[in-house]
């Protein structure tokens, strides 16, 4: 019984990896089912004023 108990271990471990890389790889959406738009659009930003931005050196 004791063995059971050990190789239950690793499996619920994996179980619980498996609930965890479900939820943190879902998708994101708001309310009306659409991805966040102004996210991206910040994101975009941020590239855009790191490309403008000098080079040190």
């Amino acid at each position: 019984m004791a063995v059971l108990v050990w190789l239950l271990i690793p499996v619920a471990g994996a179980v619980v990896a498996g609930l965890w890389s479900a939820w943190a790889t879902r998708r994101r959406v708001n309310h009306r089912g659409v991805r966040d738009k102004a996210g991206v659009r910040g994101y975009e930003a941020f590239r855009a004023a790191m490309e403008r931005a000098p080079a040190d050196g």
